[in-house]
């Protein structure tokens, strides 16, 4: 089982739409069953609080269904236990190091470079445009699963 975590600043938009979007794709593939799908915050500042209504919104538009989500903070764990832990933005990546210690077995990833970009997925909580932030995250989890072969 490939085990993925996505992670963003506070959990409630941007990891939780990748989350969302790649066990939508891998349904679609009928593959699910390869794969466990998790996200988590880097910051605490949005624990337990539920999807951001913007992610909700997009997300009913294009017809994938919200996974049921509270925010979660990453954690030194959590590094053992996925074989990829993918971030959204240059900062994230400095954080999910941070909290890990490290990444000596090379498993931490900005969520663009699977597109082979060096680009950060802008955070809607800030930029309020849900549609750019669907479409990198759209970008980013195809590529994503076709560098596994899907």
């Amino acid at each position: 089982m490939i085990k993925v975590l996505f992670i963003c600043h506070g959990n409630i938009c941007r990891s939780t739409m990748a989350q969302s979007v790649l066990q939508y794709m891998v349904e679609e593939r009928k593959i699910e069953n390869e794969f466990y799908i998790e996200s988590a915050a880097t910051s605490r500042e949005e624990i337990g609080n539920g999807p951001h209504y913007g992610t909700v919104g997009k997300l009913r538009q294009v017809g994938i269904r919200v996974v049921p989500h509270r925010a979660v903070q990453m954690t030194a764990a959590d590094y053992d236990k996925y074989d990829f832990l993918i971030g959204m933005d240059s900062a994230n990546i400095r954080n999910m190091n941070r909290i890990a210690g490290g990444d000596p077995e090379g498993k931490i990833y900005k969520m663009l470079t699977f597109a082979g970009k060096g680009d950060d997925v802008a955070d809607p909580w800030y930029t309020g445009d849900f549609e750019a932030t669907y479409r990198d995250v759209v970008e980013g989890c195809e590529a994503f699963l076709a560098s596994l072969g899907y």
